[in-house]
């Protein structure tokens, strides 16, 4: 079985790199993409991961960024909220694993910085319930 094929038998998502390495080698074994938001943008990540592995994920940028990803830098900063809880948590990206509805309400500058042109192109929160005229959707049966 070749590199590829184990990567997507391990839910992996394989890209080859230079080396003869794959990218799916950076990621944690995962089955299904999880639902984040960050800054009020929605984001598709795999399930399983270090939150700055997931940030990877939706932006190569974060694989050039001055991380030192062991939590002694602290550029990998953010502030999160858990689902039901109104409650903030700080943490780093590199030692917390995504979950599925995470809402990060804060960045570090460089991952912000490593993030910008995902953010500029990922669709809002709010825009996941609306429809093409920029109205909410009626509820369904009506």
């Amino acid at each position: 079985m070749g590199l590829v094929s184990l990567a997507k038998a391990a839910g992996r998502r394989p890209v080859a790199v230079p080396g003869g390495r794959s990218v799916s080698d950076f990621y944690e074994p995962w089955e299904k993409l999880i639902r984040i938001v960050i800054l009020g943008k929605v984001f598709q990540v795999p399930e399983k991961n270090m939150l700055l592995r997931q940030l990877q994920y939706v932006s190569e940028d974060v694989g050039m960024g001055r991380y030192c990803w062991n939590g002694e830098c602290r550029y990998c900063e953010v502030h999160f909220e858990r689902p039901g809880d109104p409650l903030e948590y700080p943490a780093l990206a590199c030692r917390v694993r995504g979950f599925d509805g995470m809402r990060i309400t804060k960045l570090a500058p460089e991952v912000r910085y490593n993030l910008a042109d995902a953010l500029a192109a990922a669709p809002a929160e709010d825009e996941e319930a609306s429809g093409p005229s920029g109205a909410l959707s009626p509820p369904s049966g009506e």
